[in-house]
């Protein structure tokens, strides 16, 4: 299985903010959307880095409260893991265990259309399992 087909289904919108962006309204908007981390875009097109809310937590236990009031240029992390939407998804599993990461963005042509979670790795391999566990009982249906 292919990272596109994870884009498929679950769209390719992308919450992204400007890097000047405070902190705070990157907290609304991770609230606002119910999703882990947004993608720091100057542009909308090009990443220039990712805050999760592990970064938010760590940046509040670091400067406290100050934190919110702080561009998220402050918290991001610049070194993006990314992929292609026609890479496998098993050499994505691997990459997000490898890194201990929860978020891998996806471009295309030096461009942002998609981001990856955990969870949608874990629930397409889910999918595919009971796929083959259908497909498996429909033969043995069959030669019964």
């Amino acid at each position: 299985m292919k990272v596109r087909s994870i884009l498929q289904d679950k769209g390719h919108e992308v919450i992204t903010v400007a890097p000047d962006a405070s902190v705070a309204e990157a907290v609304r908007r991770l609230r606002r959307d119910r999703i882990g981390a947004v993608v720091v875009s100057v542009d909308g097109d090009r990443v220039d880095g990712i805050v999760t809310e592990t970064d938010v937590v760590r940046g509040l236990a670091d400067a406290g409260a100050d934190v919110l009031t702080k561009p998220v240029s402050s918290l991001m992390r610049d070194e993006v893991t990314t992929c292609a939407p026609d890479d496998e998804v098993r050499d994505l599993m691997a990459d997000m265990t490898h890194r201990r990461s929860r978020y891998i963005v996806a471009v295309e042509d030096h461009r942002l259309v998609g981001i990856v979670s955990i969870g949608d790795v874990v629930k397409s391999q889910l999918e595919d399992r009971e796929l083959e566990v259908r497909v498996l009982r429909d033969l043995s249906h069959v030669r019964s």
